[in-house]
């Protein structure tokens, strides 16, 4: 009687776990999981503003709240604006969870289009590259293609750690679903 219980027991967990093992290929999240997350290093980066001294960022900007981040040119083309726009009304749209997450612009070079910014991302927080940026630029490449030419929305968790990323033809449906269920999840931030 015991093994009719335990049979089905047992030849899952070695279907699982055997060298070579039978594993699910199904996945729920939409983005690229970084397994393992990514300490990132605390760093204070000039903010990008209008005025030439706008002052910097606190060190621990990525720590307390889920952050989509944003890193490319300054001049902010068609694809960048398309991205912003993105992680905008995925924002908006986590309604009572949109004060749980924060959206980060890292630009590179002074932004060619500052009213712009101001009037459709005024929630957007803006930075702009400098020498200090180096290590967590590193820590954001994922293959050989530069962190300014990926067009990816990075996804970096309460902790400061970078856990997510989404690829430049991403749907924002999908980033939507995955802030859904990990905000549902965490009680973290």
């Amino acid at each position: 009687m015991g093994l009719l219980f335990f049979a089905p027991l047992g030849a899952a967990f070695y279907l699982y776990y055997a060298p070579g093992g039978w594993r699910p290929v199904h996945r729920v999240n939409h983005g690229d999981l970084i397994d393992p997350a990514r300490p990132l290093p605390e760093v204070s980066l000039p903010l990008a503003a209008r005025e030439s001294d706008a002052g910097r960022s606190k060190p621990g900007l990525f720590k307390g709240k889920w952050t989509l981040l944003y890193v490319g040119a300054g001049s902010c083309a068609a694809e960048c604006r398309t991205d912003l726009y993105n992680t905008r009304q995925v924002r908006l749209a986590l309604n009572r969870e949109m004060d749980r997450v924060q959206r980060v612009f890292i630009a590179d070079g002074d932004l060619g289009d500052w009213p712009f910014i101001a009037r459709e991302h005024p929630d957007l927080i803006t930075l702009q590259i400098s020498p200090e940026a180096a290590p967590l630029l590193a820590l954001l490449r994922i293959d050989d293609t530069p962190v300014l030419a990926a067009q990816r929305v990075y996804l970096i968790d309460p902790l400061g750690n970078l856990m997510m990323f989404f690829a430049a033809d991403s749907k924002p449906k999908g980033m939507l679903t995955d802030l859904k269920r990990l905000l549902g999840l965490s009680h973290v931030g």
